[in-house]
């Protein structure tokens, strides 16, 4: 699975509040949502304006954590 869990870090690092980033549009509050449910991702356009925002790589914002006990996409 894809954790944006490190978006949440650089957000509140950077002293951006949830209020902050749906008012700046920043990233809309249904993708919002579904980041913090952990049940959708990002697109690349919204992905895109975040790495222009804070100056910094997709890696910096989402990491790969494999599903415990699930079978490799490749077997």
């Amino acid at each position: 699975m894809i954790s944006y869990q490190k978006l949440f870090d650089k957000l509140r690092e950077e002293g951006w509040s949830f209020y902050r980033v749906r008012q700046e549009k920043l990233i809309g509050q249904g993708t919002l949502t579904r980041l913090r449910n952990q049940s959708g991702g990002l697109d690349s356009k919204t992905l895109n304006k975040i790495c222009r925002t804070f100056n910094c790589q997709p890696g910096d914002l989402m990491e790969y954590i494999p599903d415990e006990g699930s079978e490799s996409d490749s077997e």
